[in-house]
């Protein structure tokens, strides 16, 4: 499912309009993606929590040449589903 399916389906389901459903969803990515921006955590209860950690630096190899390379250390984005979601999934 793509975004605008996505949209299309929040709007079936909602009854609202698209566009409304658009900026439903568009609000939801800022406020999401703010919040994990800032180091919060954003816990939907039965849908599942989105937090941000650290992934440390390691070593791995260019797959082209064989040779050691260092991965830098960064911050990844983990997302943990709820129970009822994971439950709904068959």
């Amino acid at each position: 499912m793509n975004k605008a399916e996505l949209i299309e389906a929040m709007a079936g389901e909602s009854g609202l309009t698209k566009a409304d459903a658009k900026k439903a969803l568009d609000a939801f990515i800022k406020s999401t993606s703010g919040a994990l921006n800032g180091g919060d955590r954003v816990a939907l209860v039965g849908f599942g929590s989105f937090s941000v950690v650290t992934r440390s630096a390691r070593k791995g190899r260019n797959p082209q040449t064989g040779a050691e390379i260092k991965i830098a250390a960064k911050k990844v984005i983990k997302f943990k589903p709820g129970n009822e979601l994971a439950s709904s999934v068959k």
